[in-house]
């Protein structure tokens, strides 16, 4: 029971990808790369939750996934890497988190028992750190791989085929 609830996060993470992108108006050719990049990032992201890793260092991982695979999928697919990365983190953004902290901050700005305060203020703190963390972990996860690794146009990366590999 539990691979078929994977599975329907699976879908929706690389449907929600594929939202994006269209949102953005990226070529149609890029559109499965980034249904299989949102799918696989998010997926390693909740995969790593379970594991007990916990959102930050999750949506790190899956944010770095999709970093090393946008750069894979640029060379064969003939667009920028960016184009295949941004849409597929998107879905992995805390928009939850978010949401709480900024229903705090309303809440404490308003008349606030002095009893409730003290927890409304450590929830409202704790949101949006979250928030804050799990962005940073995603600007840094999907950015890092295309800093570091990328130092000529994705046109001139020398990708090893595996047919390569298999006669090695």
């Amino acid at each position: 029971m539990e691979w078929i609830s994977f599975l329907e996060k699976w879908i929706w993470l690389g449907f929600a990808a594929v939202g994006f992108a269209v949102l953005f108006n990226v070529p149609i050719r890029t559109l499965w790369v980034i249904f299989l990049l949102g799918a696989l990032g998010g997926s390693l992201k909740f995969l790593t939750m379970k594991l007990g890793g916990g959102i930050i260092l999750g949506s790190f991982f899956g944010a770095m996934l999709v970093g090393f695979l946008s750069i894979y999928a640029a060379h064969f697919r003939h667009a920028p890497p960016f184009v295949f990365a941004i849409p597929s983190v998107i879905p992995m953004v805390p928009g939850a988190f978010a949401y709480r902290m900024m229903l705090g901050i309303i809440r404490l700005t308003g008349d606030v028992d002095p009893s409730v305060y003290e927890t409304l203020m450590h929830e409202t703190v704790n949101n949006g750190l979250k928030a804050l963390f799990v962005l940073m972990a995603l600007s840094l996860g999907v950015s890092a791989p295309m800093l570091l690794f990328r130092r000529e146009s994705a046109k001139e990366i020398k990708v090893i085929k595996i047919e390569e590999l298999i006669k090695k």
